[in-house]
């Protein structure tokens, strides 16, 4: 066993430049073709006349992707800081062999897959990842509605980086696993091969993530590979056409601050009102469907009856 394999030297802090351009921005340089493929889909259903966009929500997701493009850059050096940082407090650091990347890979769409139930299971969570599905059309301008605040869940990735990979290979996979779901994103793409559903996050898989049905809410939160949910009880086939959007759907669908925040204002009101702290740490953490039925069944119950005065 080579033991100097993961007995890699430092990398200095002071010196993060060459780190930095060694990971390509393969977001960044794949995004004229994100565009194209996009504007490609949107001909097309224009031409064939299928209701797969709508112009407020398609200028929403837009806004919204430049956005987070812009918050990733204003946040890529202090990440890698940070990553950098753990990588050299590790005694088994590993080398920069590009070979890594697909052992690097399946262990973070491990991850990836917890953060993504995780992120449907608790509200604050939730208020993270509500922007990529307040859409109520299927396309692959949704690939661009990522939240700007979503950085925070780099945590539920720390493992990832405990385990020793270089910088330049978890940035790498990271920006590999964001590219790969802009494809599964269409109506375009219907079931593929039986082996490549039972496999991968396909669009047929993901479009059922995107189902507000009560049979397909919660389910497939693979992001390339769909065999975690087979493997934790979470997978559902797609089967009638899925309803997309929340199921309380946003009105302000092209306003990009909206679309981000709104779960974040709705929560701070719920806490708000809130009555002790055990009862507002549940509508910051409790389950987004627990919390949404308990504020419906409160709305619900009618108000007491007016005592009649006595004369």
């Amino acid at each position: 066993m080579n033991t100097s394999f993961f007995g890699a030297p430092p990398i200095s802090l002071d010196q993060l430049g060459p780190v930095e351009q060694s990971a390509p921005n393969l977001i960044l340089w794949a995004v004229p073709f994100m565009i194209l493929f996009t504007a490609i889909e949107m001909i097309a259903a224009y031409v064939e006349e299928k209701p797969f966009y709508e112009r407020k929500e398609t200028v929403g997701s837009v806004l919204v992707g430049l956005g987070a493009l812009a918050v990733g850059a204003a946040t890529k050096l202090a990440l890698l800081y940070a990553i950098v940082w753990i990588y050299n407090a590790l005694p088994w650091r590993m080398e920069l062999a590009w070979w890594t990347l697909l052992p690097c890979y399946v262990i973070f769409d491990f991850f990836s897959y917890w953060a993504h139930r995780i992120s449907h299971e608790q509200r604050f969570w939730w208020a993270t990842h509500v922007v990529h599905h307040s859409g109520e059309h299927y396309n692959l301008s949704v690939s661009f509605r990522l939240s700007w605040v979503q950085h925070l869940k780099i945590i539920f990735f720390l493992p990832v980086a405990l385990i020793g990979f270089h910088p330049v290979i978890f940035f790498t996979t990271n920006q590999i696993a964001v590219l790969f779901q802009f494809w599964v994103h269409t109506e375009y793409i219907g079931k593929l091969p039986r082996w490549v559903e039972y496999v991968f996050a396909t669009p047929s898989n993901h479009r059922v993530h995107h189902g507000s049905q009560p049979k397909y809410i919660d389910k497939n939160y693979g992001a390339t590979f769909i065999f975690w949910d087979r493997l934790f009880g979470t997978y559902q086939p797609e089967e009638e056409r899925p309803i997309y959007g929340i199921t309380t759907n946003i009105e302000q669908k092209g306003n990009p601050f909206h679309i981000n925040f709104h779960e974040f204002a709705d929560m701070a009101r719920d806490v708000k009102k809130a009555r002790g702290l055990r009862q507002k740490l549940f509508y910051v953490f409790g389950s987004p469907i627990k919390i949404a039925e308990t504020k419906q069944a409160g709305e619900a119950r009618p108000e007491p009856a007016e005592m009649p005065s006595v004369a």
